[in-house]
């Protein structure tokens, strides 16, 4: 499978250019909400999963090929998470390098104690770490990370990086209804964000299909709380629904494997999604990809989603 997909819209980053650097669902963290299911493995170790070199030229094929204009940065995020690929710095370098175009790094920033990890972001234009919780109850309950992953070490490389970092650092926080937000667990995600000082912190919620069915997404009224709580510089970022323009080399069932792989889908609006009209086309793709199994439907928020099929979900 490619390891570059879009571009796709986004309110933070424009038209991003996605790099995947890591097999599906590696991962040290389980978050409740994560929205390619349950981690049935966490991974703690850096390795050189794929090439570097490869990975890169695929980057710089892509953008020569749908042309430098259409694309606003390279971001990479990962089904899983991108810092424990052991070349990501190298990778982030040699983008900059070959295209000329901001990169930026979606990470959950667990890795961030490591200084060498903190060294492969500083020539990142961007970093968006995840801050879910202010203490380690919350961390746990919400993360679920590795057993050797505790909070203090979410907080100590935070902190770390904020004092190294020039570029931009964008805090994202996932609000999930009955986990981080209520006022208490608002307040303490507060004081460990007046302490690192982000540009930007970005209210999200899990909108899509989550691992665990019981994580449901913080109602408005508790998400205009929580922007309170959190101070002027945070707002809501809500996923736009995503529009990818097929090449005329692109088969459907590969633009939509390589689209649910990282980003779960409405199944009524794949078509919409890959701007086509060939809507026959399209279910007689996805019917292909759920014989095979290379696709999964989860039912969540009252709609059918398109999931990868090695996903794994709590009922609905």
């Amino acid at each position: 499978m490619s390891r570059v997909f879009g571009p796709v819209p986004s309110r933070r980053l424009g038209r991003s250019l996605g790099v995947d650097p890591i097999p599906f669902k590696t991962c040290n963290w389980n978050c409740v909400y994560c929205q390619l299911g349950r981690s049935a493995q966490l991974k703690t170790e850096r390795e050189r999963f794929f090439p570097a070199d490869s990975i890169v030229d695929e980057v710089v094929s892509t953008v020569e090929r749908i042309g430098k204009t259409n694309v606003d940065w390279v971001t990479f995020v990962g089904s899983g998470e991108p810092t424990l690929h052991l070349d990501l710095g190298e990778m982030i370098r040699e983008v900059k390098r070959r295209t000329d175009l901001p990169v930026a790094v979606i990470t959950n920033g667990s890795l961030l104690y490591l200084e060498a990890v903190r060294r492969d972001l500083l020539e990142a234009d961007a970093v968006l770490p995840t801050l879910d919780a202010g203490s380690e109850r919350v961390y746990r309950r919400i993360n679920r990370p590795a057993r050797s992953l505790t909070f203090d070490r979410q907080i100590e490389g935070l902190r770390a990086f904020r004092r190294e970092y020039r570029g931009q650092l964008w805090v994202e926080v996932m609000l999930v209804k009955g986990y981080n937000d209520d006022d208490q667990s608002l307040a303490e995600i507060a004081q460990v964000l007046e302490e690192v000082n982000p540009e930007e912190v970005h209210l999200n919620r899990p909108t899509r299909p989550a691992a665990d069915a019981r994580a449901e997404p913080s109602d408005e009224l508790r998400t205009r709380r929580a922007a309170e709580i959190l101070g002027a510089g945070a707002r809501s970022v809500a996923a736009e629904a995503a529009c990818v323009a097929l090449s005329e080399h692109e088969e459907l069932e590969s633009a939509i494997l390589g689209i649910v792989t990282r980003h779960p889908l409405e199944q009524a609006r794949i078509a919409d999604t890959l701007s086509t009209t060939d809507h026959a086309g399209v279910e007689r793709a996805v019917l292909a990809l759920l014989e095979r199994g290379e696709v999964q439907q989860v039912e969540r928020h009252g709609a059918r989603f398109l999931c990868a099929g090695e996903g794994l979900f709590g009922p609905a």
